[in-house]
């Protein structure tokens, strides 16, 4: 295959950018479109085929369960109340949320931290596979993700699992300016000897 084969990938890779969480409204892709998007998202590095990551679609009457209980879990961890409501409006006014779930397999030759990374690949693809399908799409954690009460209560995850991302997916209202990014000169080395 050519370079330019692969012309618009690179331009899409060289262009994209998340759209604010916050600018996602309805409608959000329905169940057939939203396969593809996972199959994308599940094509990803992954060292001795562990697949130690799954995949957890939010919608509707979760979305708002999750909000509710991002208040009382918020408040019982005596966070600021702008930090609560900052979080659970992410879950009450999203479209549709998948979450990916980083769930690591025991293994002899795969490290957990491999399998940790293979899980955020999944949510950069996702995210990616969104933007590229059309969608308005944006990444996030947050304390939620890391709230072993909230990942049990909330997503009934096992003690081993956590969330690497919920990946928010929606009709984007509007494009966002571009924002600075990286001087590529400041963080590359190149090493030749």
């Amino acid at each position: 295959m050519s370079l330019a084969d692969n012309a618009a990938v690179m331009e899409f890779l060289l262009t994209r950018r998340s759209r604010p969480y916050r600018t996602l409204t309805t409608p959000a892709p329905d169940r057939v479109a939203l396969e593809p998007l996972l199959t994308a998202a599940a094509r990803v590095p992954d060292h001795g085929k562990l697949e130690p990551w799954r995949f957890v679609v939010l919608q509707g009457q979760a979305l708002q369960r999750l909000a509710a209980l991002a208040r009382t879990r918020g408040a019982a961890l005596g966070f600021d109340p702008d930090r609560i409501s900052k979080t659970a409006d992410s879950f009450a006014n999203a479209p549709l949320i998948v979450a990916v779930i980083a769930a690591p397999k025991p293994s002899d030759k795969i490290p957990p931290v491999e399998q940790c990374y293979s899980a955020g690949a999944a949510c950069l693809s996702l995210l990616n596979a969104a933007l590229a399908s059309g969608w308005g799409a944006n990444w996030l954690s947050g304390w939620p993700a890391h709230d072993r009460e909230f990942l049990t209560r909330g997503l009934d995850l096992s003690g081993s699992e956590t969330v690497a991302g919920f990946i928010h997916i929606g009709s984007e209202t509007c494009t966002p300016p571009d924002r600075p990014r990286p001087d590529m000169s400041a963080i590359t080395d190149w090493i030749e000897e």
